[in-house]
């Protein structure tokens, strides 16, 4: 069965049916009770600190922990969501090297209930696999972060580049998407942009473009080289048309953007399509065997997991 994991602020879950979890311990065994039904697990009080190395300059928190807390220790790190949530989709960080750069370990509970501590030497393929594996592979306790990383790393940030549409605002629904595009071919890119929205009519506010690093630590990783993440926000009516009609261009801009070389972080692009997961990251395939060995009742799942792992070639 399925275990339905839960952060706090997201609203997809009934707290009388959760199962609250305060420790390392109540967490494995929720998971375990995930063998026998599907389980919703309310991670939200999980957001304390556990330790703090002062010599080693090492913050250990626990995974529903926001980045705000780190506040007192004189670091503004202005990530949205939990630390967990950064983590498991290795985020960006503030000068847009990916978050997997600023820990130390992390400890999880695997599928089936085990707890886990995984740095750079213990357990190396399991924090390769699970910062920046969307949960695929256990429910993130605490992660422990390097606080002079983080320090540095906010000292080399950099502003977004925003780029006005000239729109003016209209009442609608928000929306956004996202690309990493060769910085070589920013330019064009950003031309075919403004031509695709002007010629199917989408109402774009602003396109904000950011410089993201490399790293080489984690097996799904989206860093593979430096990259310009252009974010296109735009608004659009509350209907079901036009919310057809955003994907459709959507796609078309994710098409233009693969042609001339350039990616998308997996957890950011639900319009991919299964070839276009494919192509950007050749290492699905060696994932579902990962995942099915170290999961192999598939307990933990997310949307294009399963589309991947539904594949003939996958199984």
């Amino acid at each position: 069965m399925n275990a339905t994991l839960t952060f706090p602020g997201n609203g997809s879950f009934s707290s009388d049916a959760a199962i609250l979890v305060r420790s390392a311990d109540e967490l494995r065994k929720a998971l375990r009770a995930a063998r026998e039904r599907a389980v919703t697990v309310d991670l939200s009080a999980l957001n304390r600190m556990l330790r703090l190395d002062g010599p080693r300059r090492l913050i250990e928190l626990q995974a529903a922990a926001t980045w705000p807390a780190l506040q007192e220790h004189g670091l503004a790190v202005a990530l949205q969501g939990t630390i967990a949530d950064a983590v498991s989709a290795n985020v960006p960080g503030p000068d847009g090297t990916p978050i997997v750069s600023h820990v130390e370990a992390i400890t999880l509970v695997t599928p089936d209930g085990d707890v886990r501590r995984a740095d750079r030497h213990a357990n190396a393929d399991l924090f390769a696999l699970a910062i920046g594996g969307h949960g695929l592979f256990g429910v993130l306790y605490s992660v422990t972060l390097r606080l002079d990383s983080l320090a540095r790393s906010l000292q080399r940030a950099e502003e977004p580049v925003v780029v006005e549409m000239g729109e003016s605002p209209q009442a609608g629904t928000a929306r956004s998407v996202e690309f990493l595009v060769p910085p070589e071919r920013l330019d064009s890119i950003l031309a075919c942009f403004r031509r695709i929205v002007a010629e199917r009519r989408i109402a774009v506010q602003r396109i904000t473009v950011c410089r993201l690093l490399p790293e080489r630590e984690t097996f799904l990783c989206w860093a593979t080289r430096e990259w310009a993440q252009v974010t296109v926000h735009y608004c659009m009516r509350p209907t079901l048309g036009a919310c057809a009609h955003a994907a459709e261009v959507e796609r078309l801009l994710l098409d233009f953007v693969l042609a001339a070389g350039g990616s998308f972080r997996i957890g950011a692009a639900p319009q991919a399509s299964l070839a276009q997961l494919k192509r950007c990251y050749p290492q699905l395939g060696d994932l579902v065997l990962q995942k099915k060995r170290l999961d192999p009742a598939e307990r933990l799942q997310n949307a294009w997991y399963r589309r991947i792992a539904a594949q003939p070639r996958a199984a």
